[in-house]
């Protein structure tokens, strides 16, 4: 046998038992990919951004970017726009919390549709229970009409329930092709309110896009959960996407000390959290829950250990790297992203690159012109948007 046919040889069999290893345990680990899948390069398209966390392509090339803090930034010709867009409402910055998902309504060709998600502090209100009157702070789903310089129209879609947390917020948006709007509210740093159906917490939720509740919703009808629930048992939701052609609806999930996890979201799923998790408590390392496994609890599609936060992720089907195409590209703010090779249902494969070039990755996303995009976040003016092209 020639060198390179032993090369090949070993290749694949390192290949499938990478891919039998996923299988049984589902974990994370990175395999030897021919150099021709990951010989990319980063270039810096802006910067300047503080705290960046989601990006929007607008149909006329500009690119939107919320930062944390409070401001959505227009990116336009490669340049940051020294004035945000204005006609945003009064967002509350605290710890993990602030201006946080972008998306534009599948038909925003025609209404001009975008919906944020972001943070508001509590006020008093007939829906805020005596302890948290005048403290804590609630998820905020809205759409607005963009005229081109400024939002308007605001139409609140859903408010979280008040919690006293800066922690677990969640807040990703993904749609279905049966004019629905998914989105993801962490537990907020309580564990035992994701496995309550009562509780806007540690979920994620599907509404019709004008805000009614879906009627084939899996809990509509039961008086002893939230119509608005589409899964449940979720820590913290980071990233939701949509699989071409499946449909699917995919979710990276943050872990505490190990146990993130990908997942598929389907209707009246429990996800275990914190019942089962692969994950152990901060800094002690103790177990957490009852074990890994529970009957009616899903498993993940993958977990990773140790945990890598897992962010923003988008299907790429782009054309300017064509070896990738199919794959769920995942942010990670422990540096990098995770490109898994996804085939139907199943992630065969998996592999961590540019941890060095891309610290703290809060978001990816495929722009208009085939082309994979990412932020890296950082506070103050260090933020940046950059794109990854083959060399």
């Amino acid at each position: 046998m020639s060198l390179t046919r032993k090369v090949l040889a070993a290749l694949a069999v390192t290949l499938l038992a990478g891919t039998a290893a996923l299988a049984a345990p589902k974990e994370f680990t990175t395999f030897p990919a021919p150099k021709a899948r990951h010989d990319v390069k980063v270039t810096v398209i802006a910067e300047g951004l503080d705290t960046p966390w989601s990006i929007a392509f607008m149909p006329d090339g500009r690119i939107l970017v919320t930062e944390r803090t409070g401001n959505l930034r227009v990116v336009k010709d490669g340049k940051l726009l020294p004035e945000p867009i204005t006609g945003l409402p009064k967002i509350e910055e605290v710890r993990q919390g602030g201006l946080m998902d972008i998306a534009l309504d599948p038909d925003y060709a025609q209404n001009r549709y975008v919906y944020l998600s972001f943070i508001e502090k509590a006020v008093k209100g007939p829906d805020a229970k005596p302890r948290d009157q005048d403290k804590g702070n609630r998820t905020v789903i809205a759409r607005f009409t963009d005229d081109g310089t400024s939002f308007k129209d605001m139409k609140v879609l859903y408010k979280g329930a008040l919690v006293d947390s800066g922690f677990h917020f969640g807040s990703r948006f993904a749609f279905d092709n049966q004019g629905h709007i998914y989105f993801s509210i962490g537990e907020r740093g309580s564990q035992d309110r994701a496995q309550d159906l009562m509780d806007a917490a540690g979920k994620v939720f599907r509404l019709n896009r004008d805000g009614t509740v879906p009627a084939d919703n899996p809990f509509v009808g039961r008086s002893d959960a939230l119509p608005e629930i589409f899964t449940y048992g979720n820590r913290n939701p980071q990233g939701l996407a949509t699989q071409p052609g499946t449909g699917l609806i995919w979710e990276s999930e943050h872990g505490p000390q190990g146990g993130d996890e990908i997942n598929i979201i389907r209707p009246g799923t429990n996800y275990g959290w914190p019942v089962i998790t692969y994950g152990k408590t901060y800094g002690l390392g103790l177990k957490i829950g009852e074990g890994t496994e529970k009957a009616g609890m899903v498993q993940p599609e993958l977990y990773f250990v140790p945990s890598l936060a897992v962010n923003g992720m988008t299907f790429y089907d782009g054309g300017s790297l064509p070896f990738w195409r199919g794959d769920l590209i995942v942010g990670l703010l422990a540096g990098g992203i995770a490109r898994l090779d996804v085939e139907g249902e199943k992630v065969v494969a998996t592999e961590r690159l540019l941890e060095n070039e891309l610290p703290r990755t809060r978001d990816v996303a495929q722009g208009p012109d085939g082309r994979l995009y990412a932020l890296i976040e950082a506070p103050g003016t260090d933020g940046k948007l950059v794109r990854i092209d083959r060399k």
